[in-house]
C-alpha cells in the first residue's frame, strides 16, 4: 500500500494539491479546467501517472471509453499519449460544457466523441464499436461502478478480445462481484484511490 502526501477526500471528492494537467504526450503540460460543484471526482496525478505507466505503449491507436467522464481528464490523457479515438461519455451538462473545453485546450478534438448521456442506457444499448479501454470512475460510495461494471459483463460486444476495462474506487467501496465474462487480474492503490483492472475471460 502507498500513500502520497497531498491526497485526501474532501465532502466526497477526490481531489489532488496539484492541479489537473496533462502529464505526458502531445498536450503535455496543458492545464485542464475543473466541473463546478462537487459532482466528479478527478483522479489523482499520481495514480494517473501510475495507471499510464502500466498501460505503456499499448495505448498507442487504442480505442478508449471514458464512462462518467467528469473533466474528461483521463480520455483525454489517452489521447494526448497516442490513442487513436476516446469517448467520453456524462449526463451532467456542465460536466459536457468542461470536456469540451478541455479538448479544444489540448487541441485534441479530432480524436474525441463527447455524449451526454446516461452510462448505464449507454452499456445497455447495441455495441456501436468495441474499445480497448474502458475507464469508469463514477460517483462514490452508490456501487455505481458495481452497477456499470456488471452492464459491461452483460453486454460484452462494447470490449475487443483483449480489452482491459479498469476501476476507480476508494478502497472501502470494494466488493467481489458475480461475474461472467470479466475477471479481476490486478488492483492498485494509490493513498485514497484504488485502481481494479479486469479482462475478459
Amino acid at each position: 500500500m502507498i500513500f502520497y502526501r497531498g491526497e485526501n477526500l474532501r465532502r466526497g471528492v477526490y481531489v489532488s494539491m496539484n492541479s489537473l494537467r496533462v502529464i505526458a504526450g502531445k498536450a503535455r503540460g496543458r492545464k485542464l479546467r475543473s466541473v463546478p460543484g462537487d459532482l466528479t471526482r478527478p483522479i489523482t496525478d499520481r495514480a494517473k501517472e501510475s495507471l499510464f505507466n502500466i498501460l505503456g505503449a499499448d495505448i498507442q491507436g487504442a480505442a478508449f471509453l471514458d464512462l462518467f467522464a467528469g473533466t474528461g481528464g483521463v480520455g483525454i490523457e489517452a489521447l494526448s499519449r497516442g490513442a487513436e479515438r476516446a469517448c467520453f461519455i456524462d449526463r451532467q451538462a456542465q460536466a459536457i460544457e468542461t470536456i469540451r473545453l478541455n479538448l479544444a485546450a489540448t487541441g485534441l478534438e479530432a480524436g474525441a466523441v463527447v455524449l451526454r448521456r446516461d452510462a448505464f442506457k449507454y452499456l445497455a444499448g447495441p455495441p456501436s464499436q468495441a474499445y480497448d479501454y474502458v475507464f469508469i470512475a463514477p460517483p462514490q460510495y452508490q456501487e455505481l461502478w458495481a452497477q456499470a461494471l456488471t452492464g459491461l459483463d452483460q453486454n460484452p460486444g462494447w470490449l475487443s478480445p483483449d480489452a482491459w476495462v479498469i476501476v476507480q474506487i476508494h478502497p472501502v467501496e470494494f466488493k467481489e462481484l458475480p461475474l461472467a465474462n470479466l475477471e479481476l487480474f490486478d488492483r492498485r492503490q494509490y493513498g485514497s484511490v484504488l485502481l481494479l483492472f479486469f479482462a475478459r475471460r
